[in-house]
């Protein structure tokens, strides 16, 4: 399918998918040969945002680079901001207290669910007129996403970029009021996890347009460093919060979800499996957060007040799309020679052209929605 032995007499037209619209999920271009409605050929072209936020990184303080990391994941920033301060701790030797660990695991996971449902709602809008415009399922899923916003709000002060982890422990402790909210709302959206389910799995068209659609095998998504949901769905059962817990994850139960067929459906069946068992973990939560401290450090005064030793480390977690990685090398100054972020988003953009070709144009904006990269975390 290499455009320039194709066939000769076959009429090829250049499409730009983006990098201005809807179905890209962010500023993001891909460039597509096509034979009529079939993808011959992909190139995706990331670096459209120009966040620069590595760069940021080495010019600011530790105690100042959260707030510049809630942005790169926009939908997911408790977790953005769990990964650069577990970097940050693991070069200084700092443990964090125990109710510290806890609360880190329940914003993880209350951010996890907000996540997917973002995810779910867009995922019905890149199927459009297949599912009744895709509104239907837009709407349900924000309106659950509103009431979590609710909870960070009511925690941090902020409903999107909380600036509330710092080297040590957090900056916020849960308010009176917080864990009956909490309960109250994950409670309802478990209840409406099963209208999702109705609405999409005995949906004749949704399941036309996912089976055997965008399907990646395991062998190409190790190749790759494909992680998260896309990986388990490929049937390698890797999950780094179980393989290599951090936070209070070595307390906590966790059942991870694998498929084998790794198509968008099994994509799908795995982000829901997720969805549950996250709820299922803050409710255990938030009934069990031990008393003590919630942070190691006493509190930053000044900016340049922390400085990290001078070697380097490297610390991930499990986001909503994968393993997010901070690799950080310090000088002894206040702030971080070397910045490296590793987004899960990055390597999930990379199947694009391995994806696209064969399929036509509809199928590839199932598939791409399917991987549910923020471009945030591409361009960072």
């Amino acid at each position: 399918m290499d455009p320039e032995n194709y066939d000769p007499e076959g009429d090829l037209m250049i499409l730009n998918l983006g990098p201005q619209h809807p179905s890209t999920h962010g500023v993001f271009r891909v460039k597509l040969w096509l034979d009529g409605e079939v993808c011959i050929k992909a190139v995706p072209y990331p670096g459209y945002l120009h966040r620069g936020v590595e760069k940021l990184c080495e010019k600011l303080s530790y105690v100042m680079i959260t707030p510049i990391v809630d942005k790169n994941d926009y939908v997911s920033p408790f977790i953005n901001e769990l990964a650069i301060n577990m970097a940050f701790e693991a070069l200084n030797a700092v443990e964090t207290p125990r109710r510290a660990n806890y609360l880190r695991t329940l914003g993880a996971e209350m951010q996890r669910v907000g996540s997917h449902l973002l995810w779910l709602g867009t995922f019905g809008l890149d199927m459009g007129g297949a599912l009744g415009g895709g509104a239907s399922v837009f709407m349900h899923c924000f309106r659950e996403r509103e009431l979590i916003l609710d909870c960070f709000e009511l925690w941090t002060g902020s409903r999107f970029h909380y600036n509330t982890l710092t080297v040590g422990g957090n900056r916020h402790d849960v308010p009176a009021g917080f864990a009956e909210l909490v309960r109250q709302t994950y409670t309802l959206i478990g209840q409406r996890a099963d209208e999702y389910d109705a609405m999409l799995v005995d949906n004749a068209i949704f399941r036309a347009r996912t089976k055997g659609v965008g399907t990646v095998d395991a062998k190409l998504a190790m190749e790759l460093g494909v992680s998260g949901p896309i990986l388990r769905a490929s049937g390698i059962d890797w999950d780094l919060r179980r393989d290599r817990p951090y936070a209070a994850y070595n307390e906590v139960k966790l059942d991870v979800p694998v498929r084998y067929e790794g198509d968008c459906f099994a994509r799908y069946e795995v982000r829901m499996a997720e969805l549950r068992e996250s709820i299922r973990i803050v409710l255990d939560l938030i009934d069990g957060i031990p008393e003590g401290p919630i942070c190691a450090l006493k509190p930053v005064k000044l900016p340049g007040a922390y400085k990290g030793k001078v070697g380097q480390a490297y610390a991930a977690v499990e986001g909503p799309r994968g393993e997010l990685g901070t690799w950080v090398i310090a000088d002894g100054t206040d702030k971080p020679y070397r910045c490296k972020i590793r987004p899960p988003s990055y390597h999930a953009v990379s199947l694009i052209p391995y994806l696209a070709p064969g399929n036509n144009v509809s199928d590839i904006v199932v598939t791409l929605g399917s991987l549910d990269p923020i471009l945030g975390e591409v361009d960072r």
